[in-house]
């Protein structure tokens, strides 16, 4: 049995989550004096309901050695004789290095792979992962099937402010429009070669935002094949909705999700954030 680990921030919603016995590892949101898991303490309406009215901003902290030390023996017993562990970029967070040094300790092998970025980036390349399992790949295989949707994986952005993205220390080459004292809307991508968060755009108005999103999303990845497409959001459903049916009329993708972002990368992004994420399949 090759189990399939991997961190919170992947966004999968939990129907799938279960459907192929993906094992999760939460990482951390820090309120004042609390502590939370990812998901877990905390659910995403909750948190972006106190980051609205709450005058304390909230940090994250990354899942520990332990946690995934002790998620490792977990599935050990649970009769696993080999594991992967997928994380959030390793430009974003030290998760991926957490991973590797549980997995340097394991006593099964474990194969650890940056996801090189966050969110769905990361949920559909753990989802290509489960699927090929089932379906009877190697590891081997499983790790070049999940390199192979990550070369062609696109992810936009769009927020209602810079601020939560400068705030949450994961601004990456957007730093450039630090210190612009325009209100506005910024769109960036996710780089998934170095996994960092590169400008894309700035708007001034919401409904310009989200145009700009749907253009950089469509315009990076390949139209007319198999789409595999999620639209996430910072408890913003009703924008998120429509932007599924806009796609699902367009572009008929073979697999549409809408999820909520959860805590941890909602501190980066704000409230009424939106992104796309996918990938054409092979």
């Amino acid at each position: 049995m090759l189990a399939i680990i991997c961190d919170s921030t992947c966004d999968i919603p939990q129907p799938l989550i279960e459907e192929y016995d993906i094992y999760v590892v939460p990482q951390y949101v820090i309120w004042g004096e609390e502590q939370y898991r990812d998901r877990v303490d905390i659910q995403p309406q909750e948190f972006y309901q106190r980051l609205v009215s709450d005058r304390v901003r909230p940090t994250t902290s990354q899942a520990t050695l332990g946690d995934f030390k002790e998620l490792i023996d977990h599935v050990v017993e649970k009769g696993a004789s080999e594991a992967i562990i997928l994380t959030v970029s390793s430009a974003m967070s030290g998760t991926y290095e957490m991973a590797k040094r549980a997995a340097d300790a394991a006593l099964i092998p474990v194969s650890v792979i940056d996801s090189k970025g966050p969110t769905m980036t990361l949920g559909w390349q753990v989802l290509a992962a489960a699927r090929a399992r089932d379906e009877g790949a190697s590891r081997d295989e499983i790790i070049q099937k999940v390199a192979e949707v990550r070369e062609k994986m696109v992810q936009v952005v769009a927020m209602q402010s810079l601020d939560y993205l400068q705030r949450g220390g994961r601004i990456g080459d957007a730093a450039k429009w630090v210190g612009t004292l325009l209100k506005v809307k910024p769109v960036v991508t996710i780089n998934h070669e170095t996994g960092r968060v590169e400008p894309a755009g700035l708007a001034r108005t919401y409904n310009s935002m989200v145009k700009m999103l749907y253009k950089k999303f469509f315009e990076g990845i390949e139209a007319g094949k198999k789409l595999h497409i999620a639209v996430l959001h910072g408890d913003a459903p009703e924008e998120a909705q429509k932007l599924a049916e806009q796609i699902k009329e367009e572009f008929d993708p073979v697999e549409l999700i809408i999820n909520i972002t959860g805590p941890v990368l909602g501190i980066n992004t704000g409230p009424g954030a939106l992104a796309l994420c996918g990938y054409t399949e092979a």
